[in-house]
């Protein structure tokens, strides 16, 4: 089959074994439409896979066990089998050894992307504390694919109602103005915007930018740092050709739908953007890293310990990363291949 026509190939990771993860996973590709759109390939171990199903009930569902990437086949759920130790899984208990599986399946879905063996990743949720190691020392996924890749991400999320990026994300609310600098909303709105042009053909979208404090500052009655510092940054990304405009004070921008008007926005801290995204696309939305050189999308929730071996997980916004990671990477191929070759303009005659 050719490269044009070729299904992406998405790795996935199985994150906690005590969480949804697998459970999501195997939800999600018991729709055999789905086989259609990529050929799925999975990093952890049949038995794991085997103790999921049988605890949800899906027992007619089987994974095509395979021990290399390059063995997957089309429409099967692939599984490379990257260990064969006994896995003790506790459903919803954190536990550190079960955590060290999850860094398993993660290393192995990198080593494929390194190597060029699949055209995305798709995580399925970590929990923080277990996974911790001298291995991995990471807040997260994120931290850990920007130190492998060598490349800073900016934390994006993504549905069809908006896409929401975050200038900083897991850091105490205390310390957020600490972090607010012109160097990181210059960086954040240029990563945006290469993600706008190339990850999703909007070759000239336009970004709003939330400002940091109530009423952006009320000229600097309620802080200065959105007039000192945001907004000279805004100004010096549109001299560079980005379209950024703000900053918009948060409190009415979404109540008023003006996220509406924008191809991205741009949130200064975590709860800022996420309770926004999430009121509006809870179930459906989608993380992305913005910034990265690979693809990588992951549910928008957690491990849901809660839940975890009950049957009761919903796949929609694992399904919804897997056609994210398909359009993304196609996406990206398809830009590669234009700006590989441009057309060449002809000089006009004298």
């Amino acid at each position: 089959m050719s490269e044009e026509l070729r299904k992406p190939r998405i790795g996935i990771s199985v994150g906690d074994l005590n969480g949804i993860g697998m459970e999501l996973i195997i939800k999600a590709f018991s729709d055999k439409d789905m086989l259609d759109l990529c050929t799925p390939i999975v990093y952890a171990s049949s038995k794991v896979a085997s103790y999921h199903r049988n605890a949800i009930d899906y027992k007619s569902f089987n994974f095509h066990i395979i021990s290399k990437t390059e063995d997957a086949l089309e429409s099967k759920p692939n599984l490379v089998n990257v260990w064969k130790d006994e896995v003790n899984i506790e459903f919803g208990k954190v536990d550190p050894v079960v955590g060290s599986f999850a860094l398993k399946s993660l290393d192995a879905a990198c080593e494929a992307l390194e190597n060029g063996e699949i055209d995305a990743l798709v995580t399925a949720p970590l929990n923080k504390e277990s996974i911790q190691s001298e291995e991995f020392q990471f807040s997260g996924h994120t931290d850990y694919l920007e130190a492998r890749f060598k490349a800073k991400a900016t934390m994006m999320l993504i549905s069809d109602e908006m896409r929401m990026a975050l200038a900083t994300v897991h850091i105490p609310l205390n310390k957020v103005s600490e972090r607010i600098n012109a160097d990181l909303i210059e960086h954040k709105l240029k990563t945006i915007h290469v993600s706008l042009k190339g990850d999703f053909h909007q070759p000239k979208g336009k970004i709003a930018v939330l400002a940091l404090n109530p009423h952006a500052g009320d000229n600097g009655v309620m802080g200065k740092e959105d007039q000192e510092i945001v907004l000279p940054a805004i100004e010096k990304a549109k001299e560079n050709g980005i379209m950024a405009f703000g900053p918009y004070p948060a409190d009415s921008f979404f109540g008023a739908g003006l996220h509406k008007k924008f191809d991205a926005v741009l949130a200064m801290y975590h709860d800022q953007g996420l309770v926004a995204f999430k009121s509006l696309s809870f179930g459906q939305g989608v993380n992305y890293s913005a910034g990265l050189p690979i693809v990588r999308t992951s549910p928008d929730h957690g491990t849901a310990f809660d839940i975890a071996g009950q049957g009761l997980a919903d796949p929609s916004s694992f399904r919804q990363a897997i056609y994210a990671a398909i359009d993304i990477s196609r996406k990206r191929a398809e830009s590669a291949e234009l700006n590989a070759n441009p057309l060449k303009i002809k000089a006009k005659k004298k």
